[in-house]
């Protein structure tokens, strides 16, 4: 790679619009997956694969050919040889330079012009800052050693646990494992060679309500090896009380739109965090005439109560007894990972920023995140929300029944569970989001026990919901999970402790009038269920 990059370095020096910038990255990754449903194996896979990106800026960090509308000219990417003949790969990267170039000339010509025509933007920031020049070889990632057989066979048992359950119609057990090296080369110097291993087990089963709402339950579980994932004593346990929690959620009554009280679980309260406020802190939503820009002119003003403090840490392995999704060394921009207090003593302090500068915000922090085939931004990696002014569980909901009971309500609601969840930041778009929870209860006023119910989802506005958080609970919760953007899909973490709020809105959940299945599973002709 640096030697390919080198040779078109000085080819294209005489090239007219030349580069002021271009970088190599190879993404090297050795994957297995299996899947098994109802006892048997579906899906039992292992592979190499190798995928190359170049990066060509033209113009200048004032103005060049990313410019705007015109991102995807930043970048292009293919597949790259397996093995390690220097020719092919040359060749590889010889072909996509030559391509890259032509895109981003013509893409400069453009933003030039639209420079010209259009009116002035609101920020009217660089498209690219400069950084110092990385060197990190660190050793590349260790080749998959798994004994696949044995793991076959324990998915095998883990999916046939819910078979069991005749009206829980479809459940799966996967593991993924990913072993990746990842290489960057840039024409400032910078050398990066950054490993990363991860491995993945999740548990999944759906099922269907007789209105024709379908209702899901899933677990995951991340480790850096497979050792470190739970032993299966303890993933049939979870994979029984998934049946049983499907099984309830079948029975529950369907829940109405409400406003009032709520508590949060700590993985709850994570994804809210992920959602509401982490993606309106990455740095280019604060710039573009077409971002909603929730946050772009609040820096040094309250944004959260004042115990509430937010960094992002990708450099934190592990926290909680958890595994973090979001931790990395270096970003795809070849920036070193960095901590950054974004919100301290509620007051909003940092954006999460990549080398596309915004107003006030010149450089990067380290979050310059993507995956192989997209240009990165600034993305969240491990979300971290901290308290001074917590309570126990137990007065958590002691507290969730006195606010219901002040505001003269006849319940609160409990989010046990979620999903995930997603969130809207364009400007001709609602500034709104949309939380998908799982489980759900009904905390009644006048003592009567909790009611599980179903079918409905958080939603709201940012600047209005963060406003209503009361007290956090002591104990930080882990959620991980991939999150999807305009520069692909990307491993993150969100951390936090339980909150109950003031006030939360929930909208009825969409659902379909399909019945449950006419015929009963195989083994269970006596199942009533879809008889008619």
């Amino acid at each position: 790679m640096q030697q390919e990059l080198e040779r078109a370095k000085s080819a294209l020096s005489q090239a007219d619009p030349k580069p002021y910038f271009v970088s190599y990255s190879a993404f090297d990754q050795q994957q297995m997956a299996m899947v098994a449903v109802h006892g048997a194996l579906v899906t039992s896979v292992s592979f190499h694969r190798r995928t190359g990106a170049v990066s060509v800026r033209i113009g200048s960090e004032a103005l060049d050919n990313t410019h705007g509308t015109h991102r995807s000219s930043g970048l292009s990417a293919e597949p790259l040889p397996l093995g390690n003949n220097a020719n092919a790969i040359a060749r590889t990267f010889w072909r996509l330079t030559d391509r890259e170039y032509r895109s981003a000339s013509e893409a400069y010509l453009n933003a030039q012009t639209g420079k010209t025509v259009r009116a002035q933007e609101e920020d009217d920031s660089p498209d690219f800052s400069p950084a110092p020049p990385s060197r990190h070889v660190g050793d590349a990632a260790h080749q998959l050693t798994a004994d696949q057989h044995a793991w076959e066979d324990r998915l095998r048992r883990l999916s046939a646990r819910l078979r069991s359950h005749p009206d829980i119609y479809a459940s799966l057990a996967m593991l993924a494992v990913n072993s990746e090296t990842e290489y960057f080369v840039s024409t400032e110097g910078s050398a990066v060679v950054s490993p990363r291993y991860v491995v993945r087990l999740l548990l999944e089963a759906t099922t269907r309500a007789k209105d024709g709402m379908d209702l899901f339950r899933a677990e995951s579980f991340q480790a850096r090896s497979l050792d470190g994932l739970p032993d299966e004593d303890h993933m049939s346990a979870v994979i029984d009380r998934m049946g049983a929690d499907l099984e309830k959620l079948r029975a529950a009554p369907l829940a109405e739109p409400f406003d009032g009280p709520a508590l949060l679980s700590g993985r709850a309260s994570a994804v809210f965090f992920h959602e509401v406020l982490g993606h309106r802190l990455e740095g280019q939503r604060q710039r573009g005439d077409q971002e909603g820009q929730t946050f772009t002119k609040k820096v040094h003003q309250p944004v959260l109560p004042k115990f509430l403090s937010v960094v992002d840490d990708p450099t934190l392995r592990e926290l909680a007894g958890a595994q973090l999704s979001g931790w990395y060394e270096y970003d795809e921009e070849g920036v070193a990972a960095a901590r950054v207090p974004v919100v301290e003593n509620g007051i909003l302090q940092d954006f999460l920023m990549s080398r596309m500068p915004i107003r006030n915000f010149s450089h990067s922090n380290g979050h310059g995140r993507s995956d192989e085939s997209h240009l990165p931004v600034g993305r969240q990696g491990n979300l971290i929300v901290s308290s001074t002014h917590m309570a126990s569980d137990a007065e958590l909901r002691q507290k969730l029944v006195e606010e219901v009971k002040r505001q003269g309500k006849p319940y609160g609601l409990y989010f046990e569970d979620i999903q995930g969840g997603f969130t809207l930041t364009a400007r001709a778009l609602p500034q709104s989001f949309q939380i998908l929870p799982v489980l759900v209860w009904k905390v009644y006023a006048d003592g009567r026990p909790d009611e599980l119910v179903r079918g409905v989802d958080i939603v709201g506005t940012p600047l209005a919901a963060l406003e209503h958080i009361l007290v956090t609970g002591k104990t930080p919760a882990v959620f991980n999970g991939i999150c999807g953007t305009e520069s692909g899909h990307i491993p993150v973490s969100a951390v936090s402790p339980a909150m109950l709020f003031s006030e939360i809105e929930v909208q009825l959940r969409p659902k379909s009038n399909l019945r449950p299945p006419i015929l009963p599973p195989p083994g269970f002709e006596t199942h009533k269920e879809g008889a008619r």
